[in-house]
């Protein structure tokens, strides 16, 4: 994955427009992050550019960031040598990943300047520098000195010079036949990596794109093209051409079926076939708003609820080895009828027995033939004492089994409730979802309330659909939310949904009175299957009823229902149309 110069290039196209307009605020969200708001013709835009090397970008972005109360030192540099200002020109050196937004400003004594910000996107090198119009750096966001390079150095007062560049070809300029011809002269490698060394500004993710066309997917070195393949590369490379040239670019995002996303490009991507989905989205800006901030969201929310996966998983090991140890106790206990034949023998037959004796061979008078049982003795206790003992035994047993069999249901219903909270977990896509999760967790008695005097933040409301036919679907978030959605919000008449013997989210159909359609539940059942454990499955069960059959057992633990005359759908998880769906 990479933001590679060609894709700059759609970026830059996109940027164009913003020229003309003036800087209006400018903030500093992180130590590698700053948006800069422009006033234009267009409306009010915000410009953001990341210099953090897993995520180092520039685009137009819609999303709020949150900033710091007091504003770094480079954010006030900016504000000092760029407020006001106005854009003039971005420009781009061939398909370097570099751009450059120049802005007339005016300095301290009023005179008109031109100040440049040069957004270096390469990855750990990655940097914002901000150029005089005397070509001299003023400052930038990360300062390269000579203990990090002794090739180029990054500090204020030196002259800007360009990164060191290879001897590759623009594929936006040069003819393909070119780039063919500078295959052969280069040491052979599979086919995309000897694209890679070529040509100038292409990203991994494309150079296989391209060699994945021309040898129909088979695997290809760069010193073994036939005519053949290299008519079809060279006609990938003259479409990606005319793609980006005229702005008719496909910006599409890959992602597996988790949704966990993979890659971008400017280009519709087959290389993956259907090992991966794809979505589309309408300009490169909102591509990287989206894939940034998605994979950006699901890192950080992964890593504040890593406290409670732990928790939950060892939560989920004792409460598995503590079922297996009672279910052993339990099988002991089949034993108690032995305990009790014993007793009675030893009673019937007390004239025959004296204290002292090891066992004693008794006739069992409760089967047919009266085999002799042999019956192990206290030699310290009398006959009635050791007959005693066995019925001591059977007592216990019995009481042990009833007993065990009541802690083995709950400690099962307890694995369930564990297993859909972490189920829930997995697909937490907030900050918020995991605080209500936690709250959940507080209430229920695993760990202990934070003792915080704030209020918790208000629960998001439940995941809204909309199906083919126009009803709307809903999703609860977590337990407590299940229980609300199936329970007090769901209409007698409207449809209740839930993965059979899976765990899984609540699913309500509201029918608002009228009949809802086969297609419908279809459509919600493969909704109920993605938003369950069983989102990976190739075919999952999924029970659906009127919600009125819906009824919560006395005391059950959040999320636990009982339901009667019901139906069961079996559907396949379909990531994509799941999010087709989603409002």
């Amino acid at each position: 994955m990479a933001l590679d110069g060609a894709f700059l290039y759609a970026v830059k196209r996109e940027l164009e427009p913003l020229i003309g307009g003036r800087v209006d605020k400018i903030h500093q969200p992180s130590r590698e992050e700053v948006v800069i708001g422009l006033r234009t013709k267009q409306g009010a835009k915000k410009l953001y550019i990341s210099a953090n090397a897993g995520s180092a970008r520039v685009h137009v972005t819609e999303k709020q960031v949150d900033n710091p109360q007091v504003p770094p030192m480079f954010c006030m540099l900016l504000r000092k040598h760029l407020g006001s200002g106005r854009l003039t020109a971005v420009r781009q050196d061939g398909l370097e990943r570099i751009l450059f937004l120049d802005f007339e400003c005016v300095n301290e004594l009023g005179d008109v300047v031109t100040v440049t910000l040069a957004c270096e996107i390469m990855g750990r090198c990655s940097n914002l520098i901000v150029i005089g119009s005397d070509g001299r750096v003023i400052d930038s966001i990360k300062r390269v000195d000579e203990e990090m390079s002794r090739q180029r150095m990054v500090l204020p007062g030196m002259r800007y010079t360009m990164p060191p560049r290879d001897d590759r070809l623009n594929f936006l300029v040069c003819q393909p036949e070119e780039i063919i011809a500078r295959l052969s002269e280069n040491v052979p490698a599979e086919l995309s990596k000897a694209l890679i060394r070529s040509c100038e500004g292409i990203s991994p993710v494309l150079a296989r794109e391209w060699a994945f066309f021309a040898g129909r997917g088979a695997h290809i070195d760069s010193d073994k093209l036939t005519q053949d393949q290299s008519d079809r590369l060279i006609f990938a490379i003259k479409r990606t051409r005319d793609q980006l040239i005229s702005g008719q670019c496909c910006f599409s995002v890959v992602m597996d079926r988790d949704g966990l996303l993979k890659d971008l490009c400017f280009i519709r991507l087959t290389q993956f076939g259907t090992l991966m989905l794809t979505r589309e989205l309408p300009s490169a800006s909102e591509l990287l708003d989206f894939f940034y901030y998605e994979r950006d969201r699901a890192a950080r929310t992964k890593q504040r609820a890593n406290d409670l996966f732990k928790l939950l998983m060892n939560l989920t090991e004792r409460t598995s080895r503590r079922i297996s140890v009672q279910q052993g106790e339990l099988a002991a206990c089949a034993e108690k009828e032995h305990f009790k034949l014993c007793g009675d023998l030893i009673s019937a037959n007390m004239y025959r027995i004296e204290k002292g004796d090891v066992s004693a061979n008794l006739e069992n008078f409760y089967e047919e033939g009266l085999p002799l049982v042999e019956i192990p003795l206290d030699v310290r206790k009398t006959p009635a004492q050791n007959a005693q003992h066995y019925y001591s035994e059977y007592k216990k047993r019995v009481t042990a089994e009833e007993k065990l069999a009541d802690q083995i249901e709950k400690g099962q219903e307890e694995l369930a409730y564990l297993e859909s909270v972490f189920d829930a977990l997995t697909r937490a896509s907030s900050e918020n979802d995991i605080i209500q999760l936690r709250l959940e967790l507080s209430e229920q008695g695993y760990i202990r309330s934070g003792g915080s005097k704030q209020k918790p933040p208000k629960a998001l409301p439940p995941i809204q659909y909309r199906s083919s036919d126009g009803f709307a679907i809903f999703v609860g978030r977590n337990n407590h939310q299940n229980d609300w959605l199936s329970l007090k919000f769901a209409e007698k008449t409207d449809i209740w949904l839930h993965t059979q013997t899976i765990t899984g989210s609540h699913v309500i159909i509201a029918a608002e009175g009228a009949q809802v359609p086969d297609s419908t539940i279809e459509e919600a059942a493969v909704i109920a299957a993605v938003n369950s454990r069983g989102r990976n499955s190739t075919l999952v069960p999924v029970d659906y009823c009127l919600a009125r059959f819906v009824k919560k057992p006395s005391g059950a633990k959040p999320g636990k229902v009982i339901f009667t005359n019901y139906k069961t759908a079996f559907v396949k998880p379909d990531t994509e149309l799941e999010q087709q769906l989603r409002v």
